[in-house]
């Protein structure tokens, strides 16, 4: 059986997403079709409220759609995970009640799973072969950098070695650069040791073992 999955993300630079959790059940045997909605095109954005992404969802889904799953990334920015964990919960329950859901919680903000490949960051910077001193936390560290959106945008500026006007394009196409960073994501690699990754896999693959 094919499952059919609504991911709902906090922003366009996380689709990526999509490509590990389709991964993940291919692993398992399980093929998933993820729809990630562009609610941004709505009159009415629903701005980050886990609510009303799924009301807005509804609206913008194919018409008879029916969804087995749905993804729900939620950065806890600060807030203790299992608070933003049950959020989604009591959100699905009102909205979509008896939907699966898996919540993806990433500690402070995503960019906390994006720190930890040096080479990955080099590429994206456009200086693979650099030399230059990126600071990036270990692994243990990662969730508990203060402001890891910063630190990315720091690592990847000082990964180019560019200064002056190619300096200020490379920080303008953040955004992109970050999704591909999401994308080149190496599951198998130091992020297996991240408990919100951790939490996010075990819950989807329990998801997925019982549909």
């Amino acid at each position: 059986m094919t499952v059919h999955a609504l991911y709902l993300c906090e922003g366009s630079s996380d689709t990526g997403l999509r490509d590990h959790i389709e991964a993940i059940g291919a692993e398992m045997g399980r093929e998933i079709l993820v729809t990630v909605p562009d609610l941004d095109r709505l009159p009415n954005r629903p701005g980050h409220s886990v609510r009303g992404k799924l009301r807005a969802a509804q609206q913008v889904s194919d018409e008879g759609q029916v969804y087995d799953l749905v993804v729900i990334h939620r950065d806890s920015d600060g807030n203790p995970p299992e608070r933003r964990r049950g959020e989604i919960a009591e959100a699905v329950d009102e909205v979509s009640p008896g939907l699966a859901h898996v919540p993806v919680v990433p500690v402070r903000m995503l960019e906390a799973w994006l720190l930890l490949d040096q080479a990955a960051i080099r590429e994206v910077a456009g200086n693979p072969n650099g030399k230059a001193a990126l600071n990036l936390p270990k692994p243990a560290r990662a969730e508990s950098v203060a402001d890891p959106k910063t630190l990315l945008k720091e690592a990847i500026a000082a990964a180019s070695e560019e200064k002056g006007r190619r300096l200020e394009k490379l920080q303008k196409r953040f955004p992109e650069n970050r999704a591909r960073l999401l994308q080149m994501l190496d599951r198998e690699g130091p992020i297996q040791q991240l408990a919100s990754w951790q939490a996010f896999t075990h819950d989807l693959r329990e998801s997925l073992s019982g549909l």
